[in-house]
């Protein structure tokens, strides 16, 4: 049965999804347009809502912190310049786009986000689109443009705040849900989640905390280990690594389960990340600190083409184990 686009989760589609093009993203089902960035439907009463939106280098005022979006409202095409992507003139509440949003928020809609190669470099693909999930609209306000129009008076935006739902939440069949709920008690980790049978059902592959993106980044290294080059291979001759978030998920950290934010690791590699007993050094130096002597690691990180870590996240995690070892 084809999926249908409506408010919420889209079935068959988890979050991590990878889309090549908008007009992928399109035929998902995620969203309702292959350029703007608001995507609306229509209610069961008739009012037009909004049921997804797209971040992908819309305005300046626009903020991505992974877990929480601060999202610019929309505009006609005549009140934006089309090189530099400023606003010439305040939105208004009443454009369609931005009332469907807030129609949306009034009604407690969940909005699925997707993120686009031209968005935050932190959390972007090079050049692809990934469905990140559902969001909450928390907030909505009017707010002043930190550019002015060309006159030299002020802009007026409509400004969303949008928090990301928790995983148990994410998440569209009851197995899934059970799942988030183990891994969020610390009862199960994303790579023991990874082991459950795919023969079991194939809605089981649609991993919480986003295994499709370990999954992506193993699957580029082989198998590979980024920090020592050890490759091992069980009986069925496949290889086995586990996804090492450099900055990790949950509190206190709050880092983002993408692409950027993930190394390919052997097992004893991915103990001394979290351990502290590694660091990574801005040149992709890899430092071995007290604790960890006599481990055979290479001079520098393992870094394909295709694979972005970011610095943000190599810093965060030499500044957390700087002061020395963490609990």
């Amino acid at each position: 049965m084809e999926s249908v686009r409506g408010i919420g989760h889209i079935s068959g589609v988890a979050p991590g999804a990878v889309f090549h093009r908008r007009a992928d993203v399109l035929r998902a089902k995620l969203h309702g347009d292959q350029q703007r960035g608001i995507s609306t439907l229509r209610d069961p009463d008739g009012s037009k809502v909004a049921d997804a939106i797209v971040l992908n280098g819309g305005y300046e005022d626009d903020e991505d912190h992974w877990t929480w979006v601060r999202y610019t409202g929309a505009s006609p095409d005549k009140d934006r310049d089309a090189v530099t992507k400023k606003l010439l003139r305040s939105q208004s509440w009443s454009y369609a786009d931005n009332a469907a949003l807030n129609l949306s928020y009034e009604r407690k809609h969940p909005v699925r986000i997707v993120r686009g190669y031209k968005g935050d470099e932190r959390y972007s693909l090079r050049d692809q689109y990934r469905y990140d999930g559902l969001y909450e609209i928390t907030e909505v306000r009017t707010a002043t443009s930190k550019s002015p129009a060309p006159d030299g008076t002020s802009i007026q935006i409509c400004q969303f705040d949008l928090h990301r739902l928790p995983d148990s939440q994410q998440q569209v069949t009851p197995v899934e849900k059970r799942i988030a709920e183990l891994l969020e008690q610390g009862e199960l980790d994303g790579d023991d989640a990874e082991k459950i049978p795919e023969s079991r059902t194939t809605q089981v592959q649609r991993l919480v905390r986003d295994a499709a993106a370990a999954r992506r980044i193993k699957d580029l290294y082989d198998g590979r280990c980024q920090v020592c080059d050890v490759r091992l291979v069980g009986p069925d001759e496949k290889p086995y690594s586990e996804g090492a978030h450099i900055k990790p998920l949950g509190n206190p950290h709050g880092g983002p389960d993408v692409e950027r934010n993930i190394l390919c690791l052997c097992p004893n590699c991915h103990v001394r990340l979290d351990l502290g007993s590694i660091l990574i050094e801005d040149d992709w130096t890899i430092v071995v600190r007290s604790g960890g002597e006599g481990a055979s690691v290479l001079p520098k990180l393992t870094v394909k083409r295709g694979h972005q870590v970011h610095l943000d996240y190599v810093r965060y995690h030499r500044k957390w184990w700087g002061s020395g070892s963490k609990s």
